[in-house]
């Protein structure tokens, strides 16, 4: 009598419990219990968390052409190219950015050259690849100027590699970078090999060469004012116009 009792107890208990409980949460076809204290901090699901950061791919091979307002039209508004004191007051995060971007308009500006070349049209504008190669090549000058800068700083080096101007055996003058050697430079054979000197016999020669090219120099410069006197001959009312 008296186990049956504790038994019907025991089942009294668990039947209360089971009606104070929260209730269950059906999500995603599982059945889940809100188990979590209410004091406890918010975790986000696992399939909100990106572990690998991409872009979203809006766009496929459209974007290596113009946009299709800007099709067979013969000019194509563009802004200005970039500068390099402007390019000065940004980031390196922001410039890394600005290449990608300035990198996807010359492939797309490629892209609309050849196809202009296959028609045997005019590319519209093409003043804009030139612009966007000249941005580029004033980012390349930016990030060079602040390693060098920082180098200077960590170093006092200007150059990665230092060097210094040296002479070969024909007494010509190049920029020889030092190098690491698992040996002492006296005990290198292969180092010693190189000569870094010229014979006095070699002066006569240094000579030859130096007037050869002076002589190239004047006769280029004297070809340029031929050709201007040429050009203000058949045009001479531009000619008029340059000299305002």
């Amino acid at each position: 009598m008296a186990a049956s009792l504790c038994r019907r107890f025991f089942t009294l208990c668990r039947v209360s419990e089971a009606i104070q409980a929260p209730p269950a949460t059906c999500f995603s076809g599982r059945l889940t219990l809100n188990l979590l204290h209410k004091n406890t901090t918010k975790v986000e699901p696992l399939y909100q968390c990106k572990f690998l950061h991409t872009t979203l791919s809006q766009k496929g091979l459209e974007e290596f052409f113009d946009n299709p307002t800007n099709w067979g039209a013969a000019v194509v508004k563009s802004g200005d190219e970039w500068h390099a004191k402007h390019l000065r007051n940004k980031s390196n995060e922001d410039l890394h950015k600005l290449w990608y971007v300035l990198l996807k308009e010359r492939n797309m500006l490629f892209t609309l050259e050849q196809e202009a070349k296959r028609q045997h049209f005019p590319m519209p504008s093409p003043e804009r690849l030139e612009k966007v190669e000249k941005s580029m090549g004033r980012i390349n000058l930016v990030i060079k100027e602040r390693e060098v800068a920082l180098r200077l700083l960590q170093t006092g080096q200007e150059d990665s590699r230092p060097g210094e101007w040296r002479n070969d055996y024909l007494g010509r003058i190049y920029w020889y970078k030092y190098k690491e050697w698992p040996i002492p430079w006296y005990l290198n054979k292969k180092y010693n090999r190189r000569k870094f000197f010229y014979s006095p016999r070699v002066n006569h020669f240094i000579r030859l060469r130096i007037e050869n090219h002076l002589k190239r120099r004047v006769r280029m410069q004297n070809l340029a004012k031929k050709k201007q006197l040429i050009l203000q001959k058949k045009f001479p009312h531009l000619a008029v116009q340059s000299m305002n």
